[in-house]
């Protein structure tokens, strides 16, 4: 192929079932590549003034230009934050643009894929999510109490009848027991109600679905010890965030006190913040956020560091189709993956920001060999849903 040069970089950000960031690269050939990083205040003017290190260069040399842009935005945080952030939806572009330019999926830039599909696991939230999907008494008996081992129970089983067969809820949803929240304290009463949640949901769905349940970093070491110990008898996927990741020994502590399985690492950066958590073993299941980690080579470096101590990879994604589209393709591209998150189930909209019919099918996000991510941003549901004051981008050509 003959030169072509980066012509110009936009990002512009939406407010949909979380807020995205879309990034998108444009090419002197009329090739583009588009992206998307983790929201945050600043994330997509951080994009936005990237572009002066960017235009004239070759968007083929990914891993240079990324690291060139880790060493400019010093200044501003580039081991964690927005930085990272920024850059993880610059990469995902680089890749998506050169991809097509090389008439190569994304995957196959990281190295070639391990499997055919991305399987996911859905984020349910809590039962109180799901309600208005019930029909007559038993909508009457979710509704007088959300929050039940009951209505948990019923919103895994209907989620599992959707055809889902990995799924997960928010276990610290409800404060009940719970005497203040500052002190991150569990006592035997709020214990015994997680626990018990937690038998419903795991007795009720069987074998039919693995089930993982997040507590978002929430309590103290003894606390979460405790709660770890509690349903160490039940079919728990993983135990999500326990306690909160500031301190890698306490983290580490934790882990290696139960049999239940430990899962951590949305809030780790790049493969540096990555390596202690890893190389100390302080997580059985290794969960980076892909598009705000550091982006797709990024990742698939930490999870390569991952296997070499034989700790399988689930990603963390609260993105759009397109977002987790690029994480499947890192998932093909990992050989220690389990499956990547879907956060849009209640979003009526979620499937309507790229342009293919639907991304995920049976569980799954199947991988086609169309060059870059296989994917087309829509741009009618982005001006839809664009935050005041944002830009919409320019149209590929």
């Amino acid at each position: 192929m003959t030169d072509v040069e980066i012509t110009d970089v936009q990002a512009t950000q939406v407010d949909a079932d979380w807020t995205w960031t879309f990034v998108r690269i444009y090419t002197d050939d009329g090739a583009t590549g588009t992206g998307e990083c983790y929201w945050g205040p600043g994330v997509a003017d951080i994009v936005r003034d990237s572009k002066e290190w960017l235009v004239g260069e070759d968007p083929r040399d990914v891993g240079p230009l990324v690291h060139r842009l880790y060493e400019i935005h010093s200044a501003t945080g580039s081991l964690a934050g927005a930085t990272v952030s920024a850059i993880s939806g610059i990469d995902i572009a680089l890749h998506d643009l050169t991809g097509k330019l090389e008439d190569q999926p994304a995957y196959r830039l990281l190295g070639g894929k391990y499997r055919d599909e991305a399987r996911i696991y859905v984020d349910c939230h809590a039962g109180a999510h799901l309600g208005g999907a019930f029909e007559g008494a038993k909508q009457e008996e979710h509704d007088r109490d959300i929050y039940s081992p009951e209505s948990y129970a019923d919103a895994a089983e209907m989620v599992v009848e959707e055809g889902h067969d990995a799924i997960k809820f928010d276990l610290d949803a409800s404060k009940r027991y719970e005497k203040d929240r500052h002190n991150r304290h569990l006592n035997a009463e709020a214990i015994d109600y997680k626990s018990s949640v937690v038998q419903a949901v795991t007795e009720r769905v069987g074998h039919d679905a693995d089930v993982a349940f997040d507590c978002h970093w929430n309590y103290a070491g003894d606390s979460a010890r405790r709660l770890a110990a509690a349903v160490e008898e039940y079919d728990v996927w993983w135990l999500e965030d326990v306690v909160p990741p500031e301190n890698l020994q306490v983290q580490r502590e934790v882990t290696r006190a139960t049999d239940t399985t430990i899962c951590a690492g949305e809030n780790v950066f790049r493969s540096h913040g990555a390596r202690d958590m890893i190389e100390q073993q302080g997580v059985d299941v290794f969960q980076p956020d892909m598009p705000k980690f550091g982006g797709m080579a990024e990742t698939v470096k930490a999870a390569q560091m991952a296997s070499d101590y034989y700790i399988p990879l689930a990603l963390h994604n609260v993105s759009s189709p397109l977002g987790t589209v690029a994480g499947a393709h890192v998932g093909a591209a990992s050989p220690n993956f389990l499956a990547l998150e879907w956060h849009g189930r209640d979003d009526p909209d979620w499937e309507t920001f790229v342009e293919e019919d639907s991304v995920i099918e049976d569980g799954a996000v199947p991988l086609s060999d169309d060059p870059g991510l296989g994917v087309t941003l829509d741009l009618d549901a982005v001006e839809e849903h664009m935050k005041p004051g944002e830009t919409l981008l320019d149209p590929a050509p």
